[in-house]
């Protein structure tokens, strides 16, 4: 397999997990597994852990899934892919926006703005119904807008 390659897919599988984010965070968060979504809405208990953290542990699965056991040309480059996202996703939502680890606490480029401003409205709705900016790393472009 050239690198070449093997990098395009890595970035396709990257890319294509924020519409991943998205969908799940849309249809299945704020769908039929609200049960597991809602604590990080509407925290009701004094743990760290969150339910809602089993999402992240679903992908990490699926992620180690492509690097140890699909038999593929481009399963590890998927793998990665994934596991980048995951990586993205939790140094973005964990520790920048909801400062779960005390870094990363100013955000003073536009983008790190219009990112924490789209999930702030994002979280305004408590409940399941009503919501919007389900993306994570590609908020709506007017929160971008805003924040230049």
């Amino acid at each position: 397999m050239s690198i070449l390659i093997w990098i395009v897919v890595f970035i396709a599988t990257f890319v294509g997990m924020e519409f991943m984010a998205w969908f799940t965070h849309k249809y299945v968060m704020h769908g039929f597994l609200w049960v597991l979504h809602k604590d990080h809405h509407h925290k009701d208990h004094k743990s760290w852990w969150e339910r809602n953290d089993l999402f992240f542990v679903f992908y990490a699965v699926v992620s180690m899934y492509f690097f140890m056991g699909a038999e593929f040309q481009f399963a590890s480059a998927i793998g990665a892919g994934i596991a980048g996202y995951g990586l993205a996703y939790f140094l973005v939502h964990d520790i920048f926006i909801h400062q779960r680890f005390k870094l990363f606490r100013k955000a003073e480029h536009w983008y790190a703005k219009g990112i924490r401003r789209a999930h702030k409205i994002h979280h305004k709705h408590l409940g399941k119904e009503d919501g919007e900016c389900f993306g994570m790393l590609i908020p709506p472009l007017k929160f971008l807008k805003k924040s230049k």
